[in-house]
């Protein structure tokens, strides 16, 4: 980007990693204990009362995660943020490096770059695992060709050698999923969907849908379908819930995190609604439920104006905002036209959760 930032560089083997299984916990403990208010929970805008009592196959809710790494200054990584709901990036890496492999050849090869060819075939093997029918017939469902990483749904299909999707071509008959083809009606078993929950199914959550599959979450509450990632897990990408983390870690791990958060000032606390008032303009604001940049203020890059219109953002609803201090984060060479420039890295490795976790 022209402001020395590379939104996302991807990679399914980063240098330091930390998987945290605490999401894979009920969260009726933590909220006993005092670890993180319900309020906190039950007000997200991603929380789905629906999902509440669901065990998924395999019991396994969060199947994909694409973590966002950064390093500062003092050369430590720090969890930027948690993206559980419908990761995406992951294809433009793997393009990218079939790009780098014809275009330096020689370079790849001296170098030993880690491989990540075999991705593909690892999540089709994570989507397999999720079902318990020997042959499962498994699909990509994404919201159709206007969406901004429709690339990435038709390109994973096409390497795991699936079938691409979308609402027009799954139908709920006689209590399973159905995949109209050319011979009439196919049963399928795992769903690797591409849609946000809330669009998932008309009947159960948004009426307005026109992406989803009426009836699709009662044959998923029956076990007749998998669903990757389970309905439900968009509450873990509420930047809210992302800075009681490390609390959640200590708690069910009786262990730091190994790799720390960014520090992170949650509105909805008095004490720390203050200092974000009184600090905004050195500060980056964003909304809890907000990504690719929108919904944020950058305070060192913003006007007054700017910063007061956030004020009263926040005051009208602070449970809705968290603050973080500005990072110089690290950079890499990028052949920018001519030349070379440094550009800023965020990381997103892509976390696998089946028989076992790949990275």
């Amino acid at each position: 980007h022209e402001d020395g930032h590379s939104h996302l560089l991807a990679s399914t083997n980063p240098a330091v990693v930390a998987y945290d299984p605490a999401f894979g916990f009920e969260l009726g403990l933590i909220i006993k204990d005092g670890i993180i208010p319900k309020e906190v929970i039950y007000s997200s805008k991603n929380f789905l009362e629906p999902c509440m009592g669901i065990k998924p196959p395999k019991n396994i809710w969060i199947h994909i995660t694409g973590t966002d790494l950064i390093r500062g200054n003092d050369g430590e990584y720090m969890v930027l943020e948690d993206n559980l709901r419908c990761p995406s990036g992951v294809s433009y890496m793997m393009e990218n490096r079939e790009l780098l492999k014809q275009t330096f050849p020689e370079v790849v090869a001296k170098t030993q770059i880690r491989p990540i060819a075999d991705y593909p075939h690892k999540l089709l093997q994570m989507l397999r695992f999720i079902s318990d029918r020997p042959e499962p017939t498994v699909v990509v469902l994404t919201p159709g060709i206007y969406n901004s990483a429709y690339f990435e749904h038709s390109y994973l299909a096409q390497q795991m050698g699936v079938e691409l999707v979308d609402a027009r071509d799954l139908v709920v008959h006689e209590g399973y999923v159905k995949m109209r083809t050319t011979k009439g009606f196919k049963i399928v078993d795992v769903i690797y969907r591409r849609i946000d929950d809330t669009f998932l199914d008309p009947k159960t959550f948004n009426p307005d849908s026109l992406i989803g599959i009426p009836g699709i979450f009662d044959v998923y509450k029956k076990g007749k379908v998998a669903l990757a990632n389970a309905p439900g897990t968009g509450v873990a990408d509420d930047k809210v819930i992302y800075a009681y983390v490390p609390r959640m870690i200590k708690y069910y791990l009786g262990e730091d995190a190994i790799i720390d958060n960014v520090k992170t000032y949650i509105c909805s606390e008095p004490d720390d609604l203050k200092f974000v008032l009184e600090n905004i303009a050195d500060l980056v604001v964003k909304e809890a439920n907000e990504a690719g940049g929108y919904g944020m203020l950058i305070g060192p890059k913003s006007t007054k104006e700017e910063q007061e219109n956030f004020k009263k953002y926040i005051l009208a609803n602070p449970r809705n905002y968290i603050a973080q201090p500005t990072i110089s984060l690290s950079r890499v060479p990028c052949l920018i036209d001519d030349h070379a420039e440094g550009r800023h890295v965020d990381l997103r490795p892509y976390i696998l959760y089946g028989d076992g976790v790949n990275v």
